[in-house]
């Protein structure tokens, strides 16, 4: 029996995508919750013989110690902030800007065969799958549009499905230029 890499490249996507999917969705995980300090002495067990009940003496109680007593610093007053002038400041580009060079990776990889391209297409894909969990906003919502499209490359160039590519191709080029606009590069 011989694979079909191109079906198990296609399943591997899936999978990747659902886990990416998923782990976005995924809400944080709670912070635990603090243990109190105190302890709930157990009650004693009842006997059955005759012996004389002698009760356990309760457990001392924790003396504050010496640090808790102490005053708290005061807080200190609010101050005011020192103009800096806008030469030092960097520009800060939004969420996912910097993770998406799998745009620059895609186009110095793609090469002239179509399956270089349909890897190069996969890798972009991959890539900016992982780099839209860092983006926000529209940035975020266009580089999860340029995956998918890279996708649907991938998928047009092995002949997963029908169409032809450079319909795709079209659409990430408008939308490459969109992204770099939002993200105010040149």
């Amino acid at each position: 029996m011989r694979l079909n890499w191109t079906a198990v490249s296609a399943l591997a996507a899936a999978v990747a995508t659902v886990v990416a999917l998923v782990a976005y969705l995924m809400p944080p995980a709670p912070p635990p919750q603090p243990q109190p300090d105190a302890v709930v002495p157990t009650p004693a067990p009842q006997s059955s013989s005759p012996d004389p009940v002698i009760p356990r003496p309760a457990p001392p109680t924790p003396s504050p110690s010496p640090e808790s007593s102490m005053p708290q610093p005061p807080v200190p007053s609010p101050t005011q902030a020192v103009p800096v002038p806008s030469a030092l400041l960097s520009p800060v580009r939004p969420g996912g800007c910097d993770e998406a060079a799998a745009l620059t990776a895609y186009r110095r990889n793609t090469g002239t065969a179509r399956s270089s391209q349909a890897a190069a297409a996969h890798q972009a894909y991959l890539d900016l799958t992982g780099a839209v969990l860092d983006a926000q906003g529209v940035v975020g919502a266009k580089i999860s549009r340029l995956a998918a499209e890279f996708q649907e490359l991938n998928f047009r160039l092995t002949g997963m499905t029908g169409g032809d590519p450079n319909q795709v191709i079209a659409d990430i080029n408008t939308d490459v230029a969109e992204l770099k606009r939002l993200c105010g590069s040149t």
